[in-house]
């Protein structure tokens, strides 16, 4: 039988298996670690709960911030690695085999759909996502968010995720040191530093992932978790295939901003789930009445 639960002032109320009232809806204690129906602090993969187990053992000497920074730490080293590996998808690159072998038809292809018109307002688009517009973005958000819903779970998720999606893309271009389409094919004004990775695209699909998965947390209607996947599906696509059009980029230079994006944001994800799993299990968090605002991540 559930526990009741009761709040100075308020009625009781009995909480059924992971954290549904008798009426179906959530408690207000846990509603922010599901999306939609899906608990966030489950793992049912055998991958999942081997991972639990361990930060679990690392609860008993760590609090659960401390988890989820040791997990971002080796996340990002892991990515980085990954990041270095490109260099062997830069060879193939060279060799002009595989998807590679796209790089030159793609761009050719781009080049004819410009139009004076179109091309500034694909540069003012793609300015959203540079070294400048999205580094304001991001702070914006992060605090927008913060000060709207008096939690630090998006400054401290936003943060870590755009300070790893920089990390990323200067370990790549520097592994790679690959250049740039020809000046006499791209749209001024000129990029001048390396090519590969494309930085604009990982940050973005970095970006749109987390604030994604910040907002996904807090809608209750599926069509507007949908709507959500969609135009943050869209902005990241579109962000990297303005620098395709743009010719500061080649496709493959995107298509690897694309996936080390989701590889990070993966960690990410997976670092803030650790945390609200230990959280949940630590003996500080069985208690009657919700945590106070501001305090859980």
């Amino acid at each position: 039988m559930p526990e009741p639960e009761q709040a100075r002032g308020e009625a009781h109320r009995s909480t059924g298996p992971r954290g549904y009232d008798l009426t179906g809806r959530l408690s207000e204690s846990r509603a922010q670690d599901f999306v939609g129906r899906r608990d966030l602090t489950h793992w049912p993969s055998t991958a999942g709960r081997r991972l639990v187990h361990v930060a679990l053992r690392l609860g008993h000497r760590l609090a659960p911030h401390q988890v989820m920074l040791l997990t971002l730490g080796i996340g990002l080293l892991l990515t980085a690695a990954l990041a270095a590996l490109t260099d062997g998808i830069y060879d193939s690159v060279v060799e002009d085999d595989g998807i590679a072998a796209l790089d030159h038809p793609v761009l050719a292809l781009a080049m004819r759909q410009r139009t004076p018109l179109l091309d500034s307002w694909v540069t003012g688009f793609t300015h959203v996502g540079g070294p400048v517009g999205m580094p304001v973005l991001a702070a914006a958000t992060a605090i927008g968010l913060s000060v709207a819903w008096r939690r630090l779970s998006p400054a401290v998720l936003i943060v870590s995720t755009m300070l790893g999606s920089l990390a990323l893309t200067v370990a790549g271009k520097a592994a790679v040191t690959r250049a740039r389409p020809p000046h006499v094919d791209a749209v001024p004004p000129y990029e001048f530093g390396f090519s590969f990775p494309s930085g604009h695209s990982l940050n973005a699909a970095a970006f749109a992932g987390i604030l994604t998965y910040l907002l996904l947390r807090r809608l209750r209607r599926t069509w507007a978790r949908r709507l959500t996947v969609v135009l943050a599906t869209a902005f990241a696509t579109a962000m990297g295939l303005s620098r395709v059009f743009l010719g500061h980029h080649w496709l493959t230079d995107v298509l690897v901003g694309w996936a080390l994006g989701l590889a990070w944001l993966s960690v990410v994800i997976t670092s803030h789930r650790l945390f609200l799993t230990v959280y949940r299990n630590s003996p500080s968090s069985h208690r009657a009445r919700p945590p106070r605002r501001g305090r859980s991540t």
